[in-house]
């Protein structure tokens, strides 16, 4: 039996990936109402697939509890977030899931951390945590690291086909929980040493910072001069050699927004560009609001309550608003005095900010300037009504050529 703990983005699929495989799993967490509900077999949040694959778990007794249970295999998958002022890593849910875990495992139990966490957590951590309980690691606990690499919207396929790390102090550890995963992983699973395992999961998302951030500082610099950040980067995309990435209001979810600062706080002297991008990208919700303002003077209107935001989510088509760069925005703006703008998504259906608006007609009746943070699918397909107002297109997929951009 496999003993899941974290029930969230990452824990869950994960979880029923491997009932779905046959597998006999417990998912724990110590939200009672998020236990109950998926007990009485319903989710907590949407995802492409996700029904589907919790019914089949379901068929194959996948069961869920506030309580740690006494087997041979845990998986570790709580949230990691960062302390703002030091910028590094904050392992108090990990180490308290461990702790957890070393109160009721078995002999030989291998303890797989999910989460993601900074290079040296492990070492600085977790290590100290086991031994100080009496246990060997190596003998009757194991330790190991699978960094998830799945995204929202996606995670289905991407558990599925990305392939996996398993960082282990013995390879041959390291190959037995190789196989565990390869009853749904059909993409290569690479065994390695622990330090490297965490290192690449962080190197995986700083290097996708600093690239967003590299179109991010184009988007800033063409706006300076007038020219068209979009042609310029399709033009250059055009080289065999070169990919930029699309500019955006920001850089949202609790992965590339949130791994960088490891790499900083860690290793300060060090990370000049990594810091530098991490700035330029928390700087674009403070530029989105530089350009509201530009669009509102230039038609002389003056109450921010005729402003929208369309989207609250990090990215499209889900409703994960963890680090949204539309809730950065909502901060700049409240810093600023400029309270009642509106804001509306279709995937966000209980109200989590002032005048959120839960039906999008009512939403766009309300305002006169339209800004959109979020590509969803659901604004794709009413381009003919928001063509009748200010836009502000962010994510540069408007179907009409008035729409302002970043």
């Amino acid at each position: 039996m496999i003993n899941i703990i974290g029930l969230g983005y990452i824990g869950l699929p994960t979880a029923l990936m491997f009932a779905k495989s046959g597998i006999k799993v417990v998912g724990t967490d110590y939200n009672t109402n998020l236990v109950d509900l998926l007990t009485e077999g319903k989710l907590a949040f949407e995802e492409n697939g996700l029904k589907e694959l919790f019914q089949e778990a379901l068929s194959n007794g996948i069961e869920f509890s506030t309580e740690y249970k006494k087997t041979h295999t845990y998986i570790i998958a709580v949230p990691t977030p960062y302390i703002k002022d030091s910028k590094k890593l904050d392992p108090k849910y990990v180490i308290s899931a461990v702790n957890s875990v070393l109160d009721v495992c078995e002999e030989g139990t291998a303890l797989i951390i999910e989460s993601t966490i900074s290079p040296g957590t492990i070492d600085k951590y977790i290590r100290p945590e086991i031994e100080k309980r009496g246990y060997v690691i190596g003998e009757n606990i194991h330790l190991l690291h699978a960094p998830e690499r799945i995204i929202p919207g996606n995670m289905i396929h991407e558990l599925e086909y990305n392939s996996r790390t398993i960082g282990a102090d013995n390879i041959e550890i390291g190959e037995k929980i190789k196989g565990l995963y390869a009853n749904f992983c059909k993409a290569e699973i690479v065994v390695t040493d622990i330090r490297s395992a965490e290192m690449s999961k962080v190197v995986e998302n700083t290097y996708r910072d600093i690239n967003i951030a590299f179109a991010n500082e184009l988007a800033k610099i063409c706006r300076t001069d007038n020219m068209d950040v979009y042609e310029i980067i399709r033009i250059a995309n055009m080289h065999p050699r070169v990919n930029i990435l699309q500019p955006g209001p920001g850089v949202g979810g609790h992965c590339i927004s949130v791994d960088p600062w490891f790499l900083v706080g860690d290793y300060p002297d060090l990370t000049n560009l990594i810091l530098t991008a991490r700035k330029i990208n928390d700087s674009m919700p403070r530029h989105v609001l530089g350009r509201i303002r530009d669009i509102m003077r230039e038609h002389d209107i003056k109450d921010i309550s005729k402003v929208g935001l369309y989207g609250l989510a990090y990215k499209e088509n889900v409703d994960d608003t963890r680090e949204s760069p539309t809730l950065q925005l909502l901060e700049r703006m409240d810093e600023h005095l400029a309270f009642g703008v509106k804001v509306f998504d279709p995937f966000v259906k209980t109200r989590i900010v002032d005048h959120q608006f839960l039906n999008f007609e009512d939403f766009i009746n309300e305002i006169e300037i339209l800004v959109i943070m979020v590509g969803h699918d659901h604004i794709k397909n009413n381009m003919d009504i928001i063509k009748e107002k200010l836009v502000l297109d962010t994510k540069n997929i408007c179907a009409f050529e008035s729409p302002y951009k970043l």
